[in-house]
């Protein structure tokens, strides 16, 4: 059955819908029944206009959009090597989104798309060689979801024009399952690690600028390669970022907009300022060498003597890759970029200036996906920063003195019992406890419980195990007298004497675990903490002047609860 439906809006020819309809006693009533429902798709418009293949699409939608170059050379090799092979040749309006969800499983199944059980070879070189050790067998390898959903985004593109198009009536990437996009995880390089770089940088002076000035700025790689003096104020100790460079679909630089197609001043400090100013004292004496002089059209950052030509930002990262192997980190050169956006975080910078300097679109979306982490982190370390600068809290009874008079959990209520019973005489000095099982049964509790409550009453001085097994009840102590709330009544103030016991302790440097270890200590005697966070830095091989980078978690290993997080004030 054949209706016809317009002219080809892609091949100029008359368009028909055509339905095939199996041989049989009711051909006729389907042929009459397809009939009208194409007839129907043609007058509401929902057939689709054209016989074009997804091949014919795609070609139109890379010639209608508007990317950069380079961009543009990535959708076109993702489709030539993912899309294109598989769904092709299949008209635009036929493909569907089971179609698209066997696409992107065979994409999650390797990346060059060999055939099951097929002995393919990865070799070292696409050119014509003679294989070696390095020529290796086949290990089907994923590609990566990022990669996938680029493919998926650039199809949705594709069809929501020709839905526009009225190509066809409906898009089926809407429907079809995309891979969950990869949780941020920048790496940035430790201060420690930082310093490294910067040291190994400097040996050559106009290599170490540009490390240093990404460092500080956070600017991107083809920002940095795009930067001319006319963007430096010296005097005025601000960058303007307004061009990057990019490479073309014929490996040629361009320079272009930003990522972000906007335009930000960046304020140097001292030492940034002072390293450019030495940079660009270098570049005018190689410059005057050869009869030249400098101006503000002259790259920052450039191997001509002349500074006429800008760096290759590819070469830029793969020079910094290799000083970073020789130092034996596992970073790369937007890591710098990561550096620069931790510290600020770090050092409580708003997020919107933290947005700004980076050059974040958004109003700071991105800087809070991606730096989630981070910010975290600095909440945490202003929450103690405020609680290390507020007045003393008045002193109040312990958590074991209070459980002792006012049990509230479980094990307290349980040793509070036991310890009536032998306040009241019914279990003497020297006899048993009976054993942890019965003194579950009896207090109705599990036999965890039953062993934390007699946790408290030897903490109490009540009973003492034996190491043959079995708890001995020793002469009751009585109960010291609570401290005077100071807050209520200021001119009885009885300050509680130490209250030293064993405590477990977490040393943490910026969300990090460094050491953890347990020492006898007052939780409230803030020079003791003090003295007890310097040794774990000192033994950690790091400077006692950077405490303010460091946290003390204090917990007590009987009651199995934080009791507070020390910082030190500066």
């Amino acid at each position: 059955m054949r209706v016809y439906a317009g002219f080809d809006a892609v091949t100029r020819r008359r368009h028909y819908l055509t339905e095939i309809i199996p041989a049989g006693p009711r051909a006729e009533i389907l042929a009459e029944a397809a009939r009208t429902r194409m007839l129907n798709e043609v007058d509401e418009r929902r057939s689709p206009r054209t016989s074009a293949t997804v091949n014919q699409l795609l070609d139109r939608y890379l010639e209608m959009i508007d990317v950069s170059a380079s961009t543009h050379l990535m959708y076109a090799r993702y489709l030539d090597k993912h899309v294109r092979p598989f769904v092709g040749s299949k008209k635009a309006g036929a493909l569907g989104p089971d179609e698209l969800d066997s696409l992107y499983a065979e994409l999650r199944r390797c990346r060059v798309h060999c055939k099951p059980r097929s002995k393919v070879v990865d070799h070292r070189t696409p050119r014509p060689h003679e294989c070696d050790e390095r020529c290796r067998p086949h290990v089907c390898k994923p590609l990566s979801n990022t990669t996938i959903r680029h493919v998926h985004h650039v199809l949705s593109g594709a069809y929501k024009r020709a839905v526009r198009w009225r190509w066809v009536a409906t898009s089926p990437v809407v429907q079809a399952e995309v891979p969950a996009p990869k949780p941020p995880d920048p790496r940035p390089p430790t201060p420690a690690e930082a310093a490294k770089l910067i040291e190994e940088a400097s040996a050559d002076p106009d290599w170490g600028a540009l490390v240093w000035f990404t460092m500080t700025t956070g600017a991107r790689r083809g920002e940095v390669c795009a930067l001319r003096w006319r963007d430096v104020d010296l005097d005025g100790r601000t960058v303007q970022i307004r061009r990057a460079i990019a490479t073309d679909g014929r490996r040629n630089l361009v320079e272009k907009d930003t990522k972000t197609h906007q335009q930000r001043r960046v304020t140097l400090d001292e030492e940034t300022t002072a390293v450019l100013a030495e940079h660009k004292a270098r570049a005018e004496e190689a410059a005057a060498q050869l009869g030249r002089e400098l101006t503000g059209a002259s790259f920052v950052f450039s191997q001509s003597a002349d500074s006429s030509a800008s760096l290759v930002p590819s070469s830029v990262g793969q020079r910094y890759t290799r000083m970073a192997k020789r130092l034996g980190l596992e970073t790369h050169f937007h890591g710098l970029r990561h550096y620069s956006a931790t510290e600020l975080i770090a050092a409580g910078m708003d997020i919107r200036t933290v947005a700004g300097r980076l050059g974040h679109g958004g109003g700071g979306v991105t800087t809070l996906r991606v730096y989630a982490a981070w910010l975290a982190e600095a909440d945490q370390r202003a929450a103690a920063g405020i609680t290390a600068r507020l007045p003393e809290r008045p002193t109040s009874v312990s958590a074991v003195e209070r459980a002792r008079t006012a049990p509230r959990l479980p094990f307290e209520k349980t040793a509070a019992a036991i310890l009536r019973r032998i306040e009241a005489g019914e279990l003497s000095e020297g006899e048993y406890l009976p054993a942890i099982n019965r003194l579950a049964r009896e207090h109705e509790v599990g036999v965890g419980t039953a062993y934390k409550a007699l946790d408290l009453l030897q903490t109490w001085g009540v009973v003492r195990t034996r190491a043959g097994g079995g708890a001995v009840v020793l002469a009751p102590e009585q109960p010291t007298e609570p401290a005077v709330n100071t807050a209520a009544v200021p001119d009885e103030r009885t300050p509680l004497a130490p209250q030293r016991r064993l405590l477990d302790f977490v040393v943490r440097r910026r969300g990090y675990v460094i050491a953890d270890f347990s020492a006898e200590a007052d939780p409230d005697d803030a020079p003791g903490l003090r003295e007890l966070l310097v040794g774990a830095v000192r033994r950690d091989g790091r400077d006692p002047s950077e405490l303010d980078d460091f946290t003390l978690e204090v917990s007590d290993p009987v009651l199995k609860e934080r009791l507070k997080t020390f910082v030190a004030a500066p």
